[in-house]
């Protein structure tokens, strides 16, 4: 199989933590419906390629995001997975059906911008945060005991606002690792961030005391910029990346936004510079094929599409 020459470049990180998003965000906006049992096998072949964190559903209500409506069939049928399966709630009534399934990990999807707010959870951006507290507070209860990510969405641009002040992206994140939350994952969810804006973000919010290591950058390829940013995050000292198997995703209520980073894209990149991910990018892509199979059409991901030529 064709691998990369390895050459470490100075400065970055010895390992990456890969979020895999492709079973929630990466499925979410599929039209045709997939079958819980080809979910729970994609998350089994993923989970086999060498990921570690893969971000298994939603507990929205079905009629937000109907694709995901599977989540307590799903569930049961990925209790043996050998990796870390969080998952998205949107209110104390998905965490209570989430922790009931035995969910140990959860998220929490914020907005930067008020119109976005508005588009995704039909309230103002205080209003939503206003809704997570009790939900965070009620994940990291002792009796509980669940780790929970704070997604904020919108960080570098809106198709409704334009560019987002670093000051408005900094002042929600504060909040959501003031309520709580162990993990911010920084979206850039219509693809406009560039590498110095990544860095000044970042600048910006290890000044407002929210550290690199309480940080993952969760990048979108609409530009063509996903793999630069992230190289300028991993050079600023973040080690945690999402990405989505074979580049599946977007955002169903944000139409500018094209598919997540593809974490064959990711690992081709940081297997080329030394960087440690524990993934398979062999087997990585096989799943990929395989889902695309199952989609009806090919992978976007330049590196499942050259890998596979290869017939890996």
């Amino acid at each position: 199989m064709t691998l990369p020459m390895t050459v470490p470049a100075p400065g970055l990180p010895t390992r990456v933590r890969i979020h895999e998003v492709g079973p929630r965000d990466g499925l979410q906006n599929e039209k045709a419906l997939v079958p819980a049992p080809v979910k729970a096998e994609f998350i089994h072949r993923l989970a086999e390629a060498g990921l570690t964190t893969i971000e298994a559903t939603s507990f929205v209500h079905p009629k937000w995001v109907p694709q995901l409506a599977d989540a307590e069939e799903l569930m049961p049928l990925i209790d043996d997975v050998d990796a870390r399966l969080p998952v998205l709630v949107p209110n104390e009534r998905g965490l209570d059906r989430a922790l009931a399934l035995g969910a140990r990990e959860i998220a929490v999807f914020a907005s930067a911008t008020e119109s976005f707010a508005k588009a995704n959870l039909n309230r103002t951006v205080d209003g939503a945060l206003e809704m997570f507290e009790p939900v965070v507070a009620k994940a990291k209860a002792k009796d509980a005991g669940a780790a929970v990510r704070g997604y904020l969405s919108m960080c570098f641009g809106d198709p409704w606002e334009g560019q987002v002040p670093i000051s408005q992206t900094v002042s929600v994140s504060r909040r959501l690792m003031d309520m709580g939350c162990d993990e911010i994952s920084l979206g850039d969810t219509i693809g406009v961030a560039t590498p110095g804006h990544v860095r000044e973000l970042l600048d910006t919010l290890n000044e407002a005391g929210v550290a690199d290591d309480r940080l993952a950058v969760h990048f979108h390829d609409t530009y063509g910029q996903a793999l630069a940013n992230t190289l300028s995050a991993l050079e600023h000292g973040v080690t945690t990346v999402d990405a989505s198997a074979g580049g599946l995703g977007g955002c169903p209520y944000a139409k500018s936004a094209t598919g997540n980073l593809a974490t064959e894209d990711l690992v081709w990149m940081l297997d080329g510079l030394g960087i440690e991910t524990g993934v398979d990018i062999g087997r990585l892509t096989a799943t990929s094929v395989w889902m695309a199979r199952h989609l009806g059409r090919p992978s976007p991901s330049r590196t499942v599409r050259a890998l596979s030529q290869k017939e890996i």
